[in-house]
């Protein structure tokens, strides 16, 4: 089976399918691909608030501060946590959750976790979830903008310049990743490159949701799909009327916000607005969120280019979900509010969607996950943000990062790094000091 978790996901994590035979996940096949089904069992599971959410918070704290290395690893260390050593949950369910946040948009990680908080604790344990798993990170990129400046009088140039160059080496290695993995047919192919081009041309917010929603289209009437075999309830403690009352909030928040960010102006509206639709509107998490992000702070203003590529580099030393970047993003705004109020606002707004989403999906996943005309359609906006990832790979992320033939040298080998799994903090840690002696030379 195949989905939006796909995206960030093109080979099957490593410390999922650790242990004996008897220990690995019969139900869940991680595939790329949109032409294979997963067996399921047919009985539903028995699921129910078992914790408090204090528990949820404090087990989900200590994943926040030591899952690193993107939304690979951090799907393998809630599955050891969680399922291996704490049995919250049996694999089949575990393999359903991540099955579901396939299909949504937003961090897939972050909306696992929820999930998971949810069946602990209910609706109090999805939310402690989040603050646990998200709070490390975005405190420590929350410290990094009010140094940030400081940094630039103790440190060389040269070392803040090695962030915006690693970031062209992750970024890179996410495109590669994800085309292999998406893009296997010459459809698929046509699709990214067709929307890299849109993109480069057009460059902007909405050219993007154009694109996503052609390649939603183009996938439904172009990509065939195996029909998908017989799939596992999962008992929610939630009701339908709760979902019901969340997908309205999402949509009454995705159309009235633009209206009431325009009438207000520029402020904690505005701000609030931009992530929100960052947020709700990027398919795939993680890197994918990037050009987003950048044509809603950057374009207008908000946040300069340099800072924002020196975010974007620091956010890859973090461990925790990288849509925490916008807790920075928030806290070096150009206008008001930013600091750490900034930063709460953004990162509330670009993680409110998700949570919408999971609450509203649940409930309904059983009927949405044997949908083929749905799964072709996902297959093809999958090939759609490997284009859109690729054009960000230029511009914004080249474009800034790279100056110099030094620097494209540090960001090949940087690359190389990330290729051998070598961990991304080490990495960033390596480019910078690397920057720093180069431009120390120079």
């Amino acid at each position: 089976m195949t989905g939006l978790w796909a995206i960030a996901l093109p080979a099957a994590p490593e410390g999922y399918t650790s242990g004996s035979p008897a220990q690995r996940p019969r139900a869940l096949v991680y595939s790329s691909g949109v032409d294979h089904a997963r067996p399921m069992s047919s009985a539903a599971p028995s699921v129910h608030p078992r914790a408090s959410a204090l528990e949820v918070l404090l087990v989900f704290l200590k994943l926040g501060l030591t899952s690193f290395g993107g939304p690979v690893a951090h799907i393998g260390f809630l599955r050891e946590e969680l399922v291996a050593r704490r049995r919250w949950l049996d694999e089949h369910t575990y393999a359903d959750l991540v099955a579901l946040c396939q299909f949504l948009p937003g961090p897939a990680s972050s909306q696992v976790g929820m999930s998971i908080g949810q069946l602990r604790a209910g609706i109090p344990g999805a939310i402690a979830a989040w603050v646990g798993f998200t709070a490390p990170s975005a405190i420590a990129l929350l410290l990094f903008a009010y140094g940030m400046h400081a940094l630039r009088d103790v440190l060389h140039e040269g070392v803040l310049h090695g962030l915006k160059v690693v970031t062209v080496a992750v970024v890179a290695q996410a495109v590669w990743a994800m085309g292999r993995a998406l893009c296997t047919d010459r459809t698929r192919v046509v699709i990214a490159g067709l929307a890299a081009g849109a993109c480069l041309w057009r460059p902007g917010s909405l050219t993007q949701v154009a694109v996503l929603l052609a390649a939603g289209v183009a996938g439904w009437r172009l990509l065939p799909v195996a029909a998908p075999a017989g799939a596992e309830a999962i008992a929610i403690p939630a009701g339908r009327s709760i979902a019901i009352a969340a997908w309205v909030g999402f949509f009454v928040l995705l159309l009235l916000l633009p209206v009431a960010a325009k009438l207000s102006g520029p402020g904690a509206l505005a701000m609030f607005d931009s992530f929100y639709r960052a947020g709700a509107l990027v398919f795939g998490g993680g890197h994918v969120v990037l050009p987003l992000l950048e044509a809603e702070v950057v374009a207008p203003g908000w946040v300069s280019r340099d800072d924002f590529l020196a975010g974007y580099g620091a956010a890859q030393a973090v461990p925790g979900p990288l849509f925490t970047f916008a807790a920075y993003l928030g806290a070096v705004m150009r206008v008001e509010p930013n600091g750490w109020v900034g930063s709460l606002l953004c990162l509330t707004a670009i993680f409110l969607p998700a949570f919408l989403l999971v609450l509203g999906a649940l409930p309904f996943w059983q009927q949405l996950r044997g949908n083929r005309s749905v799964r072709a359609a996902l297959a093809g906006i999958n090939a759609a943000v490997v284009g859109l990832l690729l054009a960000a790979l230029y511009d914004p992320v080249a474009v800034g990062g790279i100056t110099s033939v030094r620097d494209a040298a540090l960001a090949l080998a940087a690359f190389a790094l990330l290729w051998w799994r070598v961990a991304p903090w080490l990495v960033v840690l390596l480019t910078a000091a690397g920057s720093g002696m180069i431009y120390a030379v120079a």
